[in-house]
């Protein structure tokens, strides 16, 4: 052992040898396979800068995009019982919701929160397809209540992002009875005169398409988003013909009456409160980056002139 053993070797070889990255700076997107940088990404709102591909969007990320300043308030979600029918598949249910929480670090598949977007208030909902594919189970169902409720006791548009595989299978038939439940607090809305505005992302599918994702007052839509019931290669094995390319896409519905809109993610905040307003019969939206209006009175502006 030398010198050269004990120094000159060690030292060459941390030169040349390959640097682990961390595997979160990348991710690939699903649509074109291209790897992008997370804070390039993140910037562009995870659309795929590349191919325009609308990503996955965490609703905690989304709210922080959406709102003024990114500030906002969650709305609290009574929690139901969390395996009512004792379920297991190949791993007991409750594992499955502890590990998508400990994986996510939510409670569930949906937020509530309330704030301002370009000083216009609102009540906003969002599902992460993230959690067991954004499944529609009980606390979901509690969630779009709880949304409802709140949007209808302070006065307030609500504005929904849907992101879902369906309804969640663990659950059954309690599941299922959340579709009805949040047709109801659709109706709550429309009984208090307020606007009901649904953005459908990628994707929306099963009994979420069923119910309170196709019941807004104005349906919005991600561009190429896959808005169905059944998906498209299960209707393709049932009438064994070949479906019209883009079929049960967004610009798809768009064109056959289904969508009254399809907004590219970085419009969606202005679209949202054009429509808010327009509907409220409000004035124009202030930027929220400009200045408070004055507060200066018509006495004090001839003193200074």
């Amino acid at each position: 052992m030398n010198w050269i053993t004990n120094y000159v070797r060690p030292t060459i070889n941390s030169l040349f040898s390959r640097r682990e990255v961390p595997e979160n700076l990348w991710s690939k997107c699903s649509e074109c396979r291209t790897m992008l940088f997370h804070r390039e990404l993140t910037d562009n709102l995870n659309v795929c800068t590349n191919c325009d591909h609308h990503m996955s969007f965490k609703p905690r990320d989304r709210f922080t995009a959406l709102f003024d300043g990114g500030i906002f308030s969650e709305i609290e979600v009574p929690t139901p019982i969390s395996d009512p029918l004792v379920f297991r598949d190949q791993k007991k249910y409750t594992d499955r919701l502890k590990s998508a929480v400990k994986e996510l670090g939510e409670k569930e598949a949906m937020l509530v929160a309330e704030g301002e977007v370009m000083r216009t208030p609102i009540v906003c909902a969002s599902q992460d397809f993230r959690f067991m594919a954004g499944s529609m189970g009980m606390y979901v169902g509690n969630a779009i209540i709880s949304a409802a409720e709140r949007a209808v006791n302070t006065k307030r548009p609500l504005v929904l992002f849907s992101a879902a595989g369906g309804a969640r299978m663990q659950e059954g038939i309690l599941s299922l009875m959340q579709m009805p439940r949040t047709t109801v607090a659709v109706q709550m809305l429309k009984e208090a005169g307020l606007p009901y505005i649904v953005v459908l992302t990628h994707p929306t599918t099963g009994g979420v398409t069923a119910s309170y994702a196709m019941l807004g007052d104005i349906q919005i839509a991600e561009p190429n988003a896959l808005i169905c019931f059944a998906g498209p290669r299960v209707i393709e094995q049932t009438i064994r013909e070949k479906l019209p390319e883009g079929f049960q896409r967004a610009e798809y519905l768009l064109d056959h009456g289904m969508l009254d809109r399809v907004v590219h993610r970085k419009n969606i905040k202005e679209e949202l409160v054009s429509i808010i307003r327009l509907l409220t019969r409000q004035s124009r939206a202030i930027k929220a980056d400009l200045s408070p209006p004055s507060l200066v009175s018509d006495v004090d502006k001839e003193q200074v002139a």
